[in-house]
Formats: structure tokens, sequence, C-alpha cells
């Protein structure tokens, strides 16, 4: 069990928040967002060890191509709008492990 990581997939939300006027993920929603996908996740019984982990995130450094989030152990970095949108990225890669496309970045 020692090769195996202690979550299958890692989600990290940029709740970055820039006081100087420069565009971030906070003032685009992030922290609704984040909120909604580790409710979603929890209804469906998929948080904790060996499933999926939903964190919050300081700066990832991409705030101007925002909302971002990154799926880990992939590296998949994603763009969003809306729940909809989250529950695509659930549904689709978190749960049934195709990339979302259209969300990519």
């Amino acid at each position: 069990m020692a090769d195996k990581p202690y979550f299958e997939k890692h989600v990290f939300v940029c709740m970055n928040q820039r006081d100087d006027g420069q565009p971030c993920c906070m003032e685009r929603g992030a922290q609704g967002v984040q909120k909604y996908a580790k409710s979603r996740l929890k209804a469906l019984d998929m948080t904790g060890p060996g499933k999926i982990r939903i964190n919050q995130s300081g700066c990832l450094d991409r705030c101007d191509e925002g909302p971002v989030l990154v799926v880990y152990p992939e590296g998949v970095w994603y763009t969003y709008i809306d729940h909809s949108d989250i529950d695509e990225i659930i549904d689709s890669h978190l749960l049934g492990g195709k990339i979302v496309e259209r969300l990519k970045i």
C-alpha cells in the first residue's frame, strides 16, 4: 500500500485575491466553486483517503486565464464559468477519467 497515493486525485482551486486591480480567481467566484465541488464530491462519497481531495490554493500564477483549478496527478489545468462546468469536470475527469478538452487551459 506504500506505493499507492494517499488521494487518487488532488484538485487545487486558486483562491488568489489581488488588491491591485489585476485579474484574480477570487473575484471570479472561486470560493463558491471550491465549496460546491467539495460538497458535491462528499455527497457522492468520493472524499477521503484513496478518493478525491478538493483544496483551496493560493496563487497558481495563471489568474489571467482564470478562474483556474489544477487536477493532480495528471497536472491538467482547467478554467470554468459556473457550476455546470464544475459538474462536467467532476463527472468526466474526476470520476470518469476523461479530460474535459473544452475547459482545459
